[in-house]
Formats: structure tokens, sequence, C-alpha cells
């Protein structure tokens, strides 16, 4: 049987790693080949841990590097595109930059190239973006800000011009770190940290989602991908991917805090309007995850047991 091909695009971000780390435990099992992109992050880390996979710089603004792939890697059977400018502020400062980026059309062009385009699933991480409590897929999405709005068009240009798709809305994402440490902050990391010092600090009490341990968002992407090579049947499925529980931030500064035995008078609960972030943000995206429960028959770790796994892998590091 020849190896069916993943590309991952976005590769060194940080669910791209999670990623490359899962494909990565089954290769011995699985027969695939596996390749990823980056575009600023050097690759060589990832390279030393993953040596069997293939690295390709691609600016998504461009389209330039696709070709690349082409010559090197052949056709993928699944993309799972990762990819995105996703600080809101960023967005904020540069609408083109974050549409550019964030609508895959580059990506969808070069795979329209093959003859048989429609042989690779397109598997698409979008964002949560509901309009109350617990919305669910088929409820309206109306963005408050740059960065939701060119995550609400990438969905409608997927759907419009790709046959067969998944389109993830995941909710904040966390867990332990990656093999390549990614810049940005961590959620359950940063909270870690600045209680261990000791001193208040300010958490959001009226701002909710649904935050979704990172290997629960690997096992989804594997079983969609199990699913098209096995069945070979298109998807065009929308599925809401977030954790079973709806926090704020200063629960989930509580949840760190009773983990680590930290004092939680520490914490401070403050209204999201009182801090000026320089752009808006929805004050409740939880989300309804019953579809992804039952089309996939897989029930997300809750957000305490996430907390503990997080810690735990951060501790033996």
């Amino acid at each position: 049987m020849s190896a069916k091909k993943v590309l991952v695009v976005g590769g060194t971000g940080y669910l791209g790693q999670h990623l490359l780390q899962g494909f990565s435990e089954i290769q011995a099992t699985t027969p695939f080949a596996l390749a990823f992109t980056y575009n600023s992050f050097p690759p060589q880390p990832l390279l030393l841990a993953f040596p069997t996979s293939f690295a390709f710089h691609v600016d998504l603004k461009t389209g330039l590097g696709f070709d690349s792939i082409s010559q090197q890697f052949g056709q993928p059977d699944v993309v799972v595109n990762c990819a995105a400018l996703s600080v809101p502020r960023a967005c904020e400062n540069d609408p083109d930059a974050a549409i550019s980026i964030n609508v895959p059309s580059s990506l969808v062009n070069w795979l329209s190239s093959f003859a048989q385009s429609d042989n690779t699933l397109v598997i698409h991480i979008s964002t949560d973006q509901g309009v109350k409590s617990f919305y669910k897929e088929e409820d309206e999405a109306l963005p408050v800000n740059v960065y939701g709005k060119s995550k609400v068009a990438a969905e409608q240009f997927i759907s419009e011009k790709w046959s067969n798709f998944a389109i993830l809305r995941s909710s904040i994402i966390f867990g332990p770190q990656t093999v390549s440490p990614v810049p940005k902050s961590l959620p359950i990391q940063w909270i870690d940290g600045v209680l261990s010092k000791g001193d208040k600090v300010e958490f959001f009490y009226d701002e909710y989602r649904c935050p979704v341990y990172v290997k629960d968002v690997v096992a989804i992407i594997r079983t969609l991908i199990d699913k098209w090579l096995s069945e070979g049947k298109k998807m065009q499925l929308l599925l809401n991917v977030g954790g079973p529980d709806r926090v704020s931030r200063v629960q989930m500064a509580e949840a760190v805090a009773q983990i680590r035995g930290y004092d939680s008078s520490l914490i401070k609960p403050v209204s999201a309007s009182s801090v000026d972030r320089g752009v808006k943000s929805p004050a409740d995206i939880s989300m309804d995850i019953t579809k992804l429960v039952q089309k996939l028959n897989i029930c997300p770790t809750p957000f305490k047991d996430g907390v503990k796994l997080t810690l735990a892998a951060e501790a033996s590091m």
C-alpha cells in the first residue's frame, strides 16, 4: 500500500507542532508521508525531532513555495491548515494581512492545479465566533473584530471553492509546550507563572469560552483523516471544537490556583470592559459541541483535567 501524504500548513505553530508529534507517534504502524510548511519560524528543531518529515518554506500571501511541494512531495491526500494571523490587535492594525493569510486563497489555488484536486481533504482550523452562550454550528456568526471577520470569510471561501473539507471552529487551545517552544504566551502556563509570584492579578469574570485540550484537537483531526482515508467519501463538515466546560478567565485562574495550591485571593475579578485592549472582543462565545460528540464519538477532556495534564507535563520537561 502506497504511503498517504499529509501536509500540515503552519506546522511550526502551537497546534501544528502538536499535530506533527501526534502523527510521528503512529508512523510506525500507519504508512504515510508527512510534510509541513513554515514562514518565519525556523524548522530545524522540528526536523531533528521528526526526521522523516519534509519542511517547505511557503508565503501564504503570495503562494510562493507551493511549487516546491508539488515537485518534491506531490499532491497531499490531506491538508491540515493551521496557519493564521491570530493576534486580534495585529489583525486590526493590518486588515489586508489578516485577509491574505487567514483566507487560504493561495492554498486552494495551488490544490486546484492538480488534475484530481478533489482527492485532497482540506481540514481548516477556524475560530469561535458565536453570538450567544453555547452557540451551535448553524447559528449566525457575528464577529466583532477584523480577526473574526477574516476567519468567517475563510469559512465562506472554503465552502464555496472546495468540495471536500472539514472546518473546525476551535475555542482557546491549551496544553503542554511544544517541541520547539512557540513565542506566544500559552494560557495555562501564563496563569501559573503570574500566580506563582504571589502578587494580585486581574482576570475577567465576564468573558466566557470553552477551552479545549490540544491533544483532543489532535485526536479529532486524526479521526477525520482516518475516516477520509478509509472511506474515501467527500466531506462538507462544520464542527464546533471546544471543551465541555464554559469558563471565565477567573474560573480558569481559579482552577490553576486550586491545582497548584496558590492563594485564590490573588485572583482579582474585573470586568472585560474595564480594560482597553485596542480591539473589541466578544463576551460569551461558549459553544455547543453536541455535533462533535455525535459525529466522531469523541468526548473532549474536562477543563480541570486538562489543566492537571498540562501542569504535569510542564513539570516533567
